[in-house]
């Protein structure tokens, strides 16, 4: 099986992880759906098989008309990659209602809606390949993000369930659980991170790269190859699984 001429799509797909994927899935052949919040991002990156769509994944209608869009140009999407996100920490006892929907509106409702959408077309094909961008925060508690870690574990839960709904067919469900990744959401939080715990910036970012076992920042280059290979030839067994790049065991 080879992805030429498949239909992707990737949500947060105008830069960092998102963006790495897309266009891996393009030069293997595929036609990429990137969508996201910012036209003028996604017009930059657009081109060489990349079809930008306007998309708020927080926003249900969106993602229906989205979606819609996307499979009337192109056909039933095949390769479904929930990757928007947010990433942010904070203290439970300072955590508000909002602050909580806002994590789970982005990380967990915005995939929710995502595959929805996409299996609507993709269950009647009889090949098909589903990826969530969760994090190594959805394998275990990051310290001060506990919505956040919460919103990881949730897409790991919804990965899981679907792995069993459809075993057997052509289709599987998968997870990616990155550690820090080299992108801008690493550079604002360095940020916010220096803001919070009186550090500098260089400091916070410091923080972040020993988190990672091997001690620097992952490539999306690296993220997109593994989602290349969930998409690969041989393929078809990995179902229902968690895929950790961190450097190191988790």
């Amino acid at each position: 099986m080879t992805i030429a001429g498949k239909h992707a799509l990737v949500t947060g797909g105008g830069s960092g992880i998102g963006l790495a994927i897309a266009r891996a899935l393009a030069e293997a052949g595929a036609e990429v759906t990137i969508t996201g919040r910012r036209a003028g991002v996604l017009e930059a990156v657009s081109g060489a098989g990349l079809h930008p769509i306007v998309m708020d994944v927080t926003q249900e209608a969106q993602v229906i008309a989205g979606v819609a869009q996307a499979v009337a140009a192109r056909g039933p999407v095949q390769i479904c990659i929930a990757n928007a996100g947010i990433a942010e920490g904070r203290a439970l006892h300072k955590t508000d209602a909002d602050f909580w929907r806002q994590i789970m509106a982005t990380n967990l409702d915005g995939a929710f809606y995502t595959l929805r959408e996409c299996l609507t077309g993709m269950r009647h094909t009889d090949w098909g390949r589903v990826i969530a961008m969760s994090s190594i925060a959805g394998l275990k508690g990051l310290k001060g993000a506990a919505a956040y870690t919460a919103s990881k574990h949730g897409m790991i839960g919804l990965i899981r369930g679907l792995s069993e709904d459809y075993l057997g067919t052509g289709l599987t469900f998968n997870a990616i659980c990155p550690g820090y990744v080299d992108t801008e959401i690493v550079h604002r939080n360095a940020t916010a991170i220096s803001q919070r715990a009186g550090v500098s910036e260089e400091a916070a970012r410091t923080l972040m790269v020993e988190a990672n076992r091997h001690k620097r920042l992952i490539a999306p280059e690296e993220v997109a190859q593994a989602a290349l290979w969930l998409c690969g030839p041989g393929s078809s067994s990995i179902n229902g699984q968690t895929i950790e790049l961190a450097g190191g065991q988790v």
